[in-house]
């Protein structure tokens, strides 16, 4: 099997933050984002590393920033073409660093919905909306909306984002940024929805990071990937089911056999479900661009 990253430990470069997946560093105007193996599940990082997750992530997202053709804050991938203090840590960096611009990030996750599933299927059971959004009744589970909807979240730094109303963004943000963002986020989801379903594959909802550098508007983040969106293999999609995604259900399923708590520290996985969910990792990013990830 594959060597994994779980850290991104570069003494010489000023770390910023590590997230669930990311390590951050400052170099100055811009930003190098590391995407390591680590996987979550249940907001609890588990101690084994996925291989070669974090090159998915990464090359999915520099695929996705290039067709989209939306302002975004991606430099390059190429580490080669970083500045002399990163190249020398191509090593470890190769095939999962973003240089980025550095932005202001938005206080909001904004989150674009086309199918009923997840958190918004139980939601719709309970209110007949989702996240306050009134549909039709006697929609099925897994069923494709009228429309998209737009579906905003606080950012959460530990556990879960909480869901709120397009009203509170506007107290966030103010009026116009908050239409701008609700609009661009139901853009790029239907461009990338239509792109999938060329490829074999449902997008059935993803969540958007913004940021600003002046006045001006950027994606950041990571940007349609497994960990950030809901992809269905379009053979396998079925209404009134919980279609199979390419992401870490493997991993979510293995611990809720074992009765995992949810609360860290998280057990190590076998090596049948690290295995198991690298494929789909890789599966997800040869269906979607076509070709292989690159080793």
């Amino acid at each position: 099997m594959d060597p994994v990253l779980l850290a991104a430990e570069i003494p010489d470069l000023k770390h910023v933050s590590s997230g669930k997946v990311r390590d951050i560093f400052d170099l100055g105007d811009t930003l190098l984002i590391v995407a390591s193996d680590r996987i979550s599940a249940f907001d609890v990082v588990l101690p084994n590393g996925i291989p070669r997750k974090g090159q998915v992530l990464t090359a999915l997202s520099e695929f996705w920033f290039g067709f989209l053709g939306t302002p975004h804050h991606l430099i390059t991938c190429e580490v080669s073409q970083m500045p002399p203090e990163v190249r020398r840590h191509e090593r470890i960096l190769r095939g999962r660093t973003m240089l980025v611009r550095k932005a202001k990030p938005f206080p909001v996750e904004c989150v674009a919905r086309g199918y009923l599933a997840g958190s918004g299927w139980k939601d719709y059971q309970k209110t007949g909306g989702v996240c306050g959004i009134r549909l039709p009744a006697g929609l099925r589970q897994a069923e494709k909306l009228p429309d998209p909807i737009y579906t905003p979240a606080t950012k959460a730094q530990v556990g879960h984002d909480e869901n709120i109303s397009f009203e509170e963004t506007v107290e966030l943000l103010e009026q116009k940024t908050a239409e701008e963002l609700r609009r661009r986020t139901l853009e790029i989801y239907r461009k990338a929805a239509e792109y999938a379903e060329t490829r074999g594959i449902v997008l059935a909802d993803t969540k958007f990071e913004f940021g600003a550098v002046g006045g001006e508007i950027l994606l950041i983040d990571e940007v349609l990937t497994p960990d950030s969106s809901r992809f269905w293999p379009r053979s396998e999609y079925r209404l009134d089911t919980s279609p199979p995604s390419f992401d870490k259900q493997f991993v979510r399923d293995y611990l809720e056999s074992i009765r995992f708590d949810k609360k860290p520290p998280a057990p190590a996985l076998p090596e049948e479900v690290i295995r198991k969910t690298s494929e789909k990792y890789l599966d997800a990013y040869r269906r979607l661009t076509g070709r292989a990830l690159p080793n």
